[in-house]
């Protein structure tokens, strides 16, 4: 009923070839990782390929390295922006961005303006630290001293948003103490 195979053991030469022919392919297999993450990594390195952190710049415009704001006429429709910022008792940082007249919606990250969507971006001492596609973001942690948090609505294809002439933005600035992160 059922078929019936016929097991033949195999020849120690043959068993021999064949672990040497696989030891060999898993060793030019090994090889091709690391010389190709190495020669990725330095390629990437040498175009100055990096994370989403942008260097510290001007924000006083809120360009953002992705072109033209988008100007928002003022009005009962025109969004606005409020943050918080509290410890987390696991700790780092907690941010709430409380919006009205603004969705956030991450899925459409890079598409299409869509008039009042888009995400925020977040800026620790006017360094770009992160985009934030909710109302809430952990942040790990802060520099001790001195520390200014900004946060910037921006539409789905980037644009920094702005009402009228006024940035889309909101900061929060306080002082922490030495090793209050420690």
């Amino acid at each position: 009923m059922f078929p019936t195979y016929e097991r033949r053991r195999l020849a120690p030469q043959t068993l021999r070839a064949s672990y040497t022919c696989m030891a060999r392919a898993l060793a030019f297999l090994l090889i091709g990782f690391v010389f190709g993450g190495g020669l990725g990594f330095v390629l990437a390195s040498g175009n100055r390929a990096s994370s989403d952190r942008a260097p510290a710049m001007d924000h006083s415009v809120h360009m953002h390295m992705h072109g033209e704001a988008l100007i928002i006429e003022p009005g009962e429709t025109a969004p606005t922006l409020a943050i918080d910022i509290t410890p987390d008792t696991a700790g780092g940082w907690n941010l709430h961005m409380q919006t009205t007249n603004f969705s956030f919606t991450g899925e459409r990250s890079g598409k299409a303006h869509v008039t009042g969507e888009g995400h925020a971006h977040i800026y620790v001492n006017g360094e770009k630290v992160a985009r934030a596609y909710g109302p809430w973001f952990h942040l790990d942690a802060l520099p001790d001293g001195a520390v200014e948090v900004e946060v910037t609505l921006n539409s789905n294809d980037h644009r920094a948003l702005m009402v009228g002439d006024v940035p889309l933005s909101a900061t929060v600035s306080f002082d922490l103490g030495r090793g209050i992160n420690d």
